[in-house]
């Protein structure tokens, strides 16, 4: 197997061509920067050749790529939400192939990108539409975008990779100035908003703050914040403050730049960047990078090294994707215990649906039944990707004896690849491991007899008859 890896060709001609366009070079520029004949990139272009190891270190060095980002194999996020969308009952008679799919998200990834939000965008107007809704009434009939601000945020968001290069100098700027060890921010960024901002941060009663965890009162000058929240919680809610007030007029330039198509997408775009920065507060990128690899990604460690919540430091791990200090590259999610999904993000690809839910043979829904305990799984996604996946639940809040239980449960995941750096695979055997076979979403997975499916592809024919009970309960044709 290491042979046929070793001997793959690689032809990245779609990718080259795009990087040429993007740096604004011509032919004749690229090939003298790389040592070739403007004839010879062309046809590495057009993928009439190989690209060959010498030219991929040329590629690195003369502009400062990481070869992870051209060499990388597997399929992306593009294609998959291509998939999703050529899996449309509407399209069947098309018979879209995974190549011609694969061809266009890697030569046109804007496109595809395109054609996966107006995809997005006529699903949520159906849903509003069957619903008896035609549009946000704010936004006055006929108006409004039909995606709704969370679903655009977070597309924006992945198609950044969730790396924000300004943000990052931003927080290590920050970090410079207050020179804090990691536990001892919340003290440093307390000091900094009195003394600069004249601001007082004070706990407060669940009573005064019934519905909310924290509040800042613009002409008093006060951060409220709900005794409810956790040490790490309140520690956030102060970064948070001091993003608003340090870089409030970076946020609002990255918001606008981002062109959400109205004001609440654009206020939740800001809202979001805001806590990617307070996150690199909390964990600056170079001390957070090196100390999650020292300790073989084990979260509990690093959680507490930096004095954060559990979700925290995962979330930070999605995003260490900076060009030479890469760390390893995770999908996250979040789900309720009625596997809604509330947050989802990618350093790398993604092996759930972009319109569904996730996977019911995903141990992460098991996590419910074992609270605060670390379950690990490799699974195995249709096209033969594996990856390893850790579940955890959390509590984001403390409630009371008498109020609704507010667990949630983090999963977590990477290539199987990558699992020999963390600390969780130790003891597995990671060259013959058991995977579970699971799908994107029950709609659109064609894995046959699933004991666990919920519903028939929208893009196969059911195939019930009188005589015979499948393990499936939706058994469909196959082809």
């Amino acid at each position: 197997m290491a042979a046929a890896s070793t001997d793959r060709k690689l032809f990245l001609g779609a990718r080259m061509k795009r990087m040429r366009r993007e740096l604004g070079l011509t032919q004749t520029r690229m090939a003298e920067d790389l040592g070739v004949s403007p004839s010879y990139l062309n046809l590495l272009e057009r993928n009439q050749r190989p690209v060959t190891a010498q030219v991929l270190l040329r590629l690195a060095e003369a502009y400062d790529l990481d070869l992870k980002t051209l060499s990388s194999d597997p399929e992306s996020t593009s294609a998959t939400g291509l998939s999703e969308v050529f899996s449309d009952q509407m399209f069947r008679d098309l018979g879209v192939a995974r190549h011609e799919i694969a061809e266009v998200a890697d030569s046109a990834p804007a496109v595809s990108e395109a054609i996966v939000r107006l995809y997005r965008a006529y699903l949520d107007q159906r849903r509003l539409t069957e619903l008896g809704s035609i549009g946000r009434p704010e936004e006055g009939a006929g108006t409004g975008s039909a995606v709704l601000p969370s679903d655009w945020v977070r597309d924006f968001i992945q198609a950044q990779k969730n790396y924000f290069a300004e943000l990052e100098d931003a927080a290590d700027e920050m970090v410079a100035q207050l020179a804090y060890e990691p536990q001892e921010f919340a003290a440093a960024a307390r000091e900094r908003l009195a003394k600069r901002h004249n601001i007082t941060v004070r706990v407060v009663p669940i009573d005064v703050l019934p519905e909310s965890v924290r509040r800042y009162d613009h002409h008093r000058k006060r951060l409220f914040l709900s005794e409810v929240l956790t040490v790490a919680g309140r520690s956030f809610a102060v970064a948070y403050q001091l993003a608003i007030q340090e870089y409030g007029p970076l946020l609002d330039a990255m918001a606008d730049r981002a062109g959400p198509p109205d004001r609440p997408t654009r206020n939740l775009l800001k809202v979001s960047l805001a806590n990617y920065l307070a996150a690199g507060f909390l964990m600056p990128y170079a001390a957070f990078h090196e100390a999650a690899e020292r300790a073989a990604y084990d979260i509990e460690l690093i959680r507490s090294r930096f004095g954060v919540s559990f979700e925290q430091a995962c979330h930070r791990l999605t995003t260490l994707v900076r060009p030479g200090a890469r760390g390893v590259p995770f999908f996250m999610l979040r789900v309720d215990s009625a596997g809604n999904i509330s947050k989802r993000f990618a350093g790398a690809t993604f092996p759930f649906s972009r319109f569904g839910g996730t996977c019911p043979r995903w141990n992460i829904h098991a996590s419910f039944r074992t609270p605060g305990r670390m379950v690990t799984q490799i699974v195995e996604t249709p096209d033969g990707q594996r990856y390893f996946t850790l579940s955890r639940t959390v509590s984001r809040i403390a409630t009371s004896y008498t109020s609704d239980d507010s667990e949630l449960a983090i999963g977590m995941g990477c290539e199987l690849k990558f699992a020999e750096r963390l600390v969780y695979s130790r003891g597995i055997d990671l060259r013959d491991p058991i995977a579970t076979a699971i799908g994107p979403a029950c709609r659109i997975c064609e894995r046959p007899a699933c004991k666990q499916r919920a519903a028939e592809p929208i893009n196969r024919t059911l195939t019930v008859d009188d005589f015979t009970k499948s393990i499936s309960p939706y058994p469909f044709a196959s082809g």
